[in-house]
């Protein structure tokens, strides 16, 4: 669908000059954008590329002089990726679910089906589900006995959403997601080398045959409003109370949120994130991709950890770590400016031996 600069500009709340009637239909870069693109050259280091292509409007930063660039119109920008989340809105169609109930659905005649929703082929809704109005569920969704989810959410392709899980408004849920599955909750009959571990830190009087028993979880799953779940990430369920994710939090693809963990609000948890069971997260807590959270700790409000980063005990609020153990950044990239060191630093001290032998030999020798 194409769009006006003029409402492009009014959609982000941006100031444009130019000719705001011509039609756009769709974005690029400087140098692929054709007459019909807007070419996205929201930085000083972008507007050479503007010749290259073929744009005759562009989004620009604050100040260029567009008609000296060859536009005939131009969008202007203060933070460019908040305008690049705007305008992705306006040129995004969304997925193609077709409104009403697809033949090949299975619904429970005891679900409840909200106003303007749209469930696309072979979705499976259980019994006593509540899907609020305007909900769109893409094909091979399965939603379990007494799920309710909110209005205006979207799930995609394969997603799973486990019996009784509660989730708010304006869920996105993105294929092969799986909310409600069980926890990984398992004991021995006696005293595990797991739990000797954990006490010795490292030493066992015996190793001995150990079998393990399944905990059952009894517990659900609650989701805030305005919650995304990327493709292949997983919550499990709690053992008796609830998992819980908070208002507007963001989970990428291949998360792992386990049994009875708490995720507090606008949190951001990156790629391959895995948080063990009972582990309480604070507010916008950012976890960059492939951090580890162990079990039963605490991670503080505005905490901010690095990529691969392991958190293995409480982490304060406001902390921003790195490493594996996590240490505060500053500290953990002065340790590994040190290492970097140690091979000079060695060398030198062999270096230092040397010299005060042949000074304690020279010195005998001389009496």
């Amino acid at each position: 669908m194409a769009h006006t600069v003029a409402q492009i500009a009014k959609a982000l709340g941006a100031r444009a000059e130019g000719d705001l009637s011509i039609r756009i239909e769709g974005a690029a870069e400087p140098a692929a954008a054709g007459p019909a693109q807007l070419a996205l050259a929201m930085d000083p280091k972008y507007a050479e590329g503007l010749a290259q292509g073929s744009a005759r409007a562009a989004m620009l930063w604050d100040g260029a002089d567009w008609q000296a660039l060859g536009l005939q119109a131009a969008i202007f920008v203060a933070r460019p990726r908040l305008a690049m989340a705007g305008l992705s809105r306006v040129f995004d169609p969304g997925p193609e679910i077709a409104p009403g109930t697809h033949p090949s659905a299975i619904i429970d005649a005891s679900a409840q089906i909200g106003e303007g929703a749209a469930i696309g082929p072979f979705v499976v809704i259980g019994r006593g589900v509540v899907i609020g109005p305007r909900v769109r569920i893409a094909a091979h969704v399965s939603i379990a006995e007494g799920a309710v989810i909110g209005a205006d959410a979207l799930i995609l392709q394969g997603a799973r959403i486990g019996a009784r899980v509660s989730i708010g408004d304006r869920f996105i849920c993105h294929p092969g997601a799986v909310v409600g599955a069980d926890g990984f909750s398992f004991v021995t009959p006696e005293k595990s080398g797991v739990e000797e571990i954990r006490q010795t830190l490292g030493t066992r009087d015996e190793i001995r045959a150990q079998s393990w028993t399944r905990i059952h979880s009894l517990g659900t799953v609650q989701i805030g409003d305005d919650v995304e779940l990327g493709a292949n990430a997983t919550i499990d369920r709690g053992t008796v109370r609830a998992t819980v994710i908070g208002h507007g939090t963001k989970l990428d693809n291949l998360v792992h949120v386990g049994h009875n963990v708490q995720v507090g609000r606008d949190c951001l948890l990156c790629g391959q994130v895995g948080i063990a069971g009972s582990s309480r997260i604070g507010d916008r807590v950012v976890l960059a991709g492939q951090c580890g959270v162990s079990d039963n700790i605490f991670v503080g409000d505005d905490v901010i950890a690095g990529g691969a980063t392991k958190i293995f005990s409480n982490a304060p609020a406001g902390r921003v770590l790195l490493g594996s153990p996590a240490l505060k950044m500053e500290t953990h990239v002065e340790a590994w400016k040190n290492i970097r060191r140690l091979g000079r630093l060695f060398a030198q001290v062999a270096e230092l031996r040397e010299t005060v032998t042949k000074m304690s030999q020279k010195n005998g020798t001389e009496q």
